[in-house]
């Protein structure tokens, strides 16, 4: 039985960090909000009882419900081999994971730094400020400490000789990083060739290839976690 996705369906958003460990896994699911809309998505959310999941995405199978991006990754990682056997390597790729999960959080900060629902317009100027900061300063760290990261580990991967959750996640963030702020990432990106060389090596795993390649990968937008207002980029 195929896994079902539910997440928004016109951006790729949190849930796009779990399609591409399953796309990349070539593991069957499927994308439920993009048949029934965002509507099915709320009347879904909403219909459950007990232990609910508090917002999307989340995955379903038999009766299992997990949700956040990490649990659910952590899950799959186990489940279908896309993590390392023993316990402090898993350890150390979920804590990798929840790095990756804060960056996400401090990115959406940028452009909704003062109100997540208002609009982007309503705070641009908070925007930019928050932005010169979080380029200058927390980018800069992030990156260092996931290149670091993966020069602690001997392989050709963040962890062991293949490839796990966390590198497709890692390929995800230097996308959405690249799109948000081209001018920097063209800035930084020399200073950390390992995430380069990992991003790469995704894009290269047939799974993914595939996925980029067909309509089930939507573009990044304005109403994503990464955004490309030009003001809030610089090199």
């Amino acid at each position: 039985m195929a896994y079902k996705l539910w997440y928004w369906p016109s951006i790729q958003g949190r849930g796009e960090f779990v399609r591409l460990a399953l796309e990349g896994a070539e593991i069957a699911y499927e994308d439920c909000a993009r048949g029934v809309g965002e509507e099915g998505l709320m009347a879904d959310l909403n219909d459950r009882t007990g232990r609910t999941p508090f917002a999307p995405p989340y995955l379903e199978l038999d009766g299992l419900v997990i949700a956040q991006v990490a649990n659910i990754l952590m899950y799959l990682g186990e489940r279908h081999g896309l993590a390392p056997s023993t316990m402090a390597d898993r350890l150390w790729l979920n804590q990798l994971q929840l790095t990756i999960a804060d960056l996400v959080a401090e990115v959406h900060n940028v452009h909704h730094p003062v109100a997540m629902m208002d609009y982007y317009d309503d705070q641009k100027p908070e925007a930019v400020r928050a932005a010169k900061q979080f380029r200058e300063e927390r980018l800069p760290k992030y990156l260092g400490h996931l290149e670091d990261a993966v020069q602690a580990n001997p392989g050709d991967w963040l962890i062991d000789h293949k490839w796990s959750y966390a590198d497709t996640s890692l390929f995800q963030v230097i996308e959405g990083l690249r799109y948000m702020f081209p001018k920097r990432m063209k800035t930084l990106e020399p200073d950390h060739p390992n995430l380069v060389r990992i991003h790469d090596q995704v894009a290269g795993l047939p799974g993914i290839k595939a996925y980029l390649k067909s309509d089930r990968r939507l573009a990044f937008n304005t109403d994503g976690i990464f955004r490309a207002y030009p003001e809030l980029d610089a090199v």
